[in-house]
């Protein structure tokens, strides 16, 4: 029997350790578990919330037996920016930093994208790469600043991206409202030659926003993974993230690193921004208050265990979470338990180096009584 056990804690402790994306399909499963166990406590009818679901992956309503494809390209626009900004704060994670600061760099590549889009001639297709190359480039500038302070004079990055958010969404606030034609709330509208709308996807998702910002999320997701597991460059910011000390004497550049993974951070941001501005409004946005992407992208980039695919499994499990809210709402079930699934997901997934440690400390207290045991028979 104890035999059995301990086979039993082993293949547990392995797959803690080994087993990212186990650990956070059984983490998705607890979350869903919990909702239902909740919906249920609560005097409400789970399978409201799994047809809403149902709805959003494949746009088959199930009251009234119709089909919508159109909800599947609102599922993939809404997971676009999750997706980009959570490889923002997980370029940072395996580069041993920790960027509170997507929101700010989501927020400057807004700015920077909407400037370009109404300020710029429209020339065709130069118009538009422009526009998502200054985002791309305002958010690498921002994430760059506390990249800098964090290598020169080892400012916490945390403490200086949570302030960088507020000082980014208020200077959005000052220079989108100095634009001419621009009020507290909107812009003058985009040329057409700034837009990422694409009629093929607009058409195959009956009408959805669905728009080009899907191929550079596409792109997006190969280069991440180029870099971080095929390039010189990954390799050092991974070793300068595993032990920095060690980094510096083998001769790699920390400090430049340090600034470098935290603006390539910012670039992924910028782009999640320029996405929602030029693919989803036909207008630029005076933003009240923070859309929220960038802080919701730290929990996908932990859920999905900062690779590439876990990323983007957890950025498309998240979007359609948020997308089947008001879904959710209409069938009587209250949209925050999308929010305290997305939570959950969250809070599992961080238990597993806690699991890791119980079961590690379980092994070593019988390896210590079975030599306790073999000395007392010795003797």
């Amino acid at each position: 029997m104890t035999t059995k056990i301990e086979k039993i804690e082993n293949r547990i402790l392995e797959t803690f350790t080994r087993s990212g994306g186990l650990v956070c399909a059984i983490a998705v499963f607890l979350g869903f578990l919990t909702a239902t166990l909740i919906l249920l406590a609560i005097g409400r009818n789970p399978s409201g919330m799994y047809q809403a679901i149902l709805q959003v992956v494949s746009g088959f309503d199930s009251r009234r037996g119709t089909w919508n494809v159109r909800y599947i390209g609102e599922w993939l626009v809404v997971s676009i920016p999750l997706v980009l900004c959570a490889f923002s704060m997980a370029f940072a994670v395996r580069s041993g930093l920790f960027n509170i600061g997507a929101e700010g760099q989501y927020i400057a590549g807004i700015t920077a994208a909407q400037i370009i889009a109404i300020g710029f001639p429209p020339v065709p297709v130069l118009h538009i790469f422009f526009a998502i190359g200054g985002a791309m480039l305002a958010g690498a500038a921002w994430g760059g600043i506390a990249g800098f302070f964090k290598a020169r004079f080892n400012v916490s990055e945390v403490v200086s991206t949570i302030m960088m958010n507020y000082i980014a969404l208020y200077l959005h606030r000052i220079i989108i409202m100095r634009i001419p034609g621009s009020n507290t709330f909107r812009t003058v509208d985009f040329p057409s030659t700034a837009s990422l709308s694409n009629s093929m996807l607009a058409s195959l998702t009956n009408g959805s926003r669905l728009n080009n910002a899907f191929w550079f999320t596409i792109l997006s997701i190969f280069i991440y993974w180029l870099i971080m597991e095929k390039t010189t460059l990954g390799f050092s910011l991974k070793a300068a993230g595993i032990n920095r000390d060690a980094a510096s004497y083998a001769g790699m550049r920390v400090k430049i690193n340090i600034t470098a993974a935290m603006a390539i951070s910012g670039a992924f941001a910028g782009l999640a921004g320029a996405s929602v501005s030029l693919g989803s409004f036909t207008h630029g946005r005076v933003l009240a208050a923070f859309d929220g992407y960038g802080f919701d992208g730290i929990a996908v980039a932990l859920g999905g265990n900062c690779t590439a695919i876990g990323i983007t499994v957890v950025g498309l499990l998240f979007g359609m979470l948020k997308s089947a809210q008001p879904l959710m709402q209409s069938r009587q079930i209250p949209k925050e338990i999308a929010s305290i699934i997305m939570g959950l997901v969250v809070v599992f997934i961080a238990l597993k180096p806690g699991m890791e440690i119980f079961f590690e400390w379980r092994m070593k207290k019988k390896a210590r009584k079975q030599n306790a045991k073999e000395k007392e028979e010795s003797c």
